[in-house]
């Protein structure tokens, strides 16, 4: 069981519109200022998706190394850039994330259905994220969004070599239309899998929309850590739209402590991640 929770907030994602979800921060301003307030209240992790001038999702790369730099000047956060960016974006464009120079990316293990939409993720493409990842010193945070991407996730290791710094960590992507469910029972199962990948491998969860709750609670009985964030959910409470990321950050931060696992600091987050 480990003692203290690592927190990530991801507080923007790719799929909600400005207009629909007017708190959603989505200028590097507002993006600087949920850093600060989110670290503030014990998030180590920030999970970075960036937007345009017409607020609509971007890999630019201009953007994204301004957005590093000016996260590491303003904040002590561990910066995660997503490789993902929206279902529709090249795979040369989210390879390039990594030459923004993030402390860590994220890895998503395999294609699923996406709502309507599907997003795929090519072995080959895996494979060449997962390399230039080790050759750049960047950590992963391998994305799960159903129980055959850890089997994946084994074979990769196996073939290619555990990531920078040697430590895995995963993140347990629950609830997403297409992927696994956000059931207590799925996460059980999920944790039980990591048994076949290396020892000491640690997990996160994150739990879309409705099953935010039911998935923390879950995680953090199990010994895991927590994402949560307005690209997982917008929705605080059933009728009740989430005001800031900081009321989810405060949410996860709540249940930690109550779980006595309080969170773990920005310099206790890079030991356990091998940084």
């Amino acid at each position: 069981m480990t003692t203290g929770t690592l927190i990530t907030v991801a507080p923007t994602g790719a799929e909600s519109t400005k207009a629909e979800v007017p708190a959603l921060p989505v200028t590097l301003d507002e993006l600087l200022l949920t850093a600060k307030e989110c670290e503030a209240l014990g998030a180590a992790v920030i999970h970075v998706h960036i937007r345009d001038d017409e607020a609509k999702p971007t890999l630019d790369q201009g953007r994204l190394r301004e957005t590093v730099a000016a996260l590491r000047q303003s904040t002590d956060l561990i910066v995660q850039l997503s490789s993902g960016g929206a279902v529709t974006d090249p795979e040369a464009d989210r390879l390039a994330v990594l030459d923004a120079g993030p402390d860590m990316a994220s890895c998503s293990m395999g294609t699923v259905n996406f709502g309507n939409d599907v997003f795929l993720n090519r072995w080959e493409f895996i494979v060449d994220l997962h390399t230039r990842m080790q050759e750049k010193g960047v950590v992963p945070e391998y994305e799960i969004f159903d129980l055959g991407h850890l089997t994946a996730l084994q074979r990769l290791l196996g073939k290619y070599g555990l990531p920078h710094g040697g430590h895995v960590h995963v993140d347990f992507v629950m609830n997403v239309p297409g992927g696994m469910p956000g059931t207590t029972a799925t996460l059980v199962a999920a944790e039980q899998m990591l048994r076949d990948l290396p020892e000491g491998t640690t997990f996160s969860a994150t739990g879309i929309g409705r099953s935010t709750i039911p998935v923390m609670l879950a995680s953090l009985s199990a010994g895991g850590h927590l994402r949560v964030g307005m690209e997982d959910t917008i929705t605080y409470a059933k009728g009740q739209p989430v005001e800031s990321n900081m009321q989810l950050v405060a949410r996860a931060v709540g249940f930690a402590q109550l779980a006595q696992r309080p969170p773990l600091t920005t310099t206790e987050a890079r030991q356990l991640l091998g940084m």
